[in-house]
């Protein structure tokens, strides 16, 4: 079961022709990621808190 996600928020990097991810919350901590074109027809990715830390961290590292 998909939880409850809220405060859905596009990325700064993201294309403005809708191509785009968004990032949200759910009421215990998970963060969820989707396609914004899809929204609530989209798939979520869910990640605890400490899993996408480690996650952006690695993005940082690598995208530099």
């Amino acid at each position: 079961m998909t939880k409850d996600f809220n405060r859905w928020r596009k990325s700064r990097h993201s294309e403005p022709n809708g191509e785009c991810v968004e990032v949200g919350i759910a009421s215990d901590g998970t963060i969820g990621v989707r396609d914004s074109y899809l929204q609530d027809g989209a798939p979520i990715l869910e990640f605890t808190g400490d899993a996408w830390r480690k996650f952006l961290d690695e993005i940082r590292v690598n995208c530099r």
